[in-house]
């Protein structure tokens, strides 16, 4: 499989997963010139798009539902406005085209939140954001994937330094908020596998992460653990007005 993260941040989330038979989008949040752009860069409509899976009815990653109206969409039961939605139910497996997907439910600051596992023949991969943590007996789904798309929200010291009001760092900080570089870290410590071939960090702050941060902080993370790694293991950040692709088709 192919992925392309058109966008990840507050701003907007939007992710493709391509085979050679799917055209899977993972949310659709950004502005539509953009999204409208990012499809016309790769050759593609959005009526080529075979389903639309939502993780959560937050604004960033919902608000161009309205370019995939023809299109089935898959969603937690909060966002019913649209008659044909099809609801997913937590621990839920579904299959479109040649892709098995699990739906696993998350701790974010949303009535409902998924995070989700595709599967494509032998290849896995883990899409996890909007999260405060991860629980442990969702591991054994999400352990020794190929790809990992993960949030890697913030880094404590600059949020609290940032002019942001205490109640919203608090949020942030809590079990209903977002991945710190730390916690995103000592995850994937855990759930990386020598099948793991990509990690590429999701969902950073504008205001209180970096790129260099975020990845610093995820070696530093690797090497104190001596966890082994694929030595071809790629690690990158995606970004919020630029795509980022990976994986192969």
């Amino acid at each position: 499989m192919k992925y392309t993260v058109f966008c990840s941040g507050s701003k907007g989330n939007c992710t493709l997963i391509q085979t050679d038979q799917v055209k899977l989008l993972l949310d659709c949040g950004h502005t539509k010139r953009y999204l409208t752009q990012a499809f016309k860069d790769l050759n593609l409509h959005p009526s080529q798009i075979d389903a639309v899976l939502i993780t959560h009815n937050h604004i960033d990653h919902v608000s161009q539902l309205k370019l995939f109206k023809d299109r089935p969409v898959f969603a937690p039961h909060v966002l019913l406005e649209r008659e044909d939605t099809i609801v997913l139910e937590p621990f839920q497996w579904i299959t479109l085209g040649d892709l098995e997907i699990y739906a696993f439910p998350l701790s974010h600051d949303a009535q409902e939140t998924f995070g989700f596992v595709v599967k494509q023949g032998e290849e896995t991969l883990v899409y996890v954001t909007d999260t405060g943590y991860i629980r442990e007996t969702d591991f054994d789904q999400l352990s020794n994937a190929d790809y990992y798309i993960f949030e890697s929200n913030h880094d404590v010291e600059l949020l609290m330094a940032t002019s942001r009001p205490y109640p919203v760092k608090k949020r942030i900080l809590s079990v209903n908020g977002h991945l710190s570089n730390q916690d995103s870290a000592q995850y994937l410590a855990q759930l990386i596998g020598l099948n793991t071939k990509s990690i590429l960090l999701a969902h950073l702050s504008s205001e209180a992460n970096t790129e260099r941060q975020a990845l610093q902080t995820l070696v530093e993370t690797f090497e104190s653990v001596q966890v082994r790694i694929n030595p071809e293991l790629s690690i990158q950040c995606a970004k919020q007005n630029e795509p980022v692709t990976g994986g192969t088709l």
